[in-house]
């Protein structure tokens, strides 16, 4: 079954700072980095169920695909596969 993947403002957000960051050394591989996070997020439609619990939460729900050193963290539903954030790999995320 085919879910919308549908990203959240704050890790879109995430997304655009670290191109930003890439670009100041190559608009180029930037732009290169954006397309591959984007299929991968995009595929996450058909395969949601691929990426890894996050540790910080132990929800089979919430998981994360690794992209690079990035972590694309997403919850999945019945529906939908909500994009939560996207993050450097060495950052934990804060679980309040």
């Amino acid at each position: 079954m085919a879910r919308k993947v549908i990203w959240t403002e704050p890790a879109w957000d995430d997304l655009e700072a670290a191109a930003e960051y890439i670009a100041r050394d190559s608009s180029g591989y930037a732009a290169a980095f954006v397309r591959e996070v984007e299929e991968a997020a995009s595929s996450l439609s058909e395969f949601a169920e691929r990426g890894q619990v996050v540790p910080e939460f132990r929800d089979d729900a919430i998981r994360e695909l690794l992209v690079r050193p990035y972590r694309l963290v997403y919850r999945i539903s019945d529906d939908d596969v909500l994009v939560l954030a996207f993050i450097h790999g060495a950052r934990r995320i804060w679980r309040g």
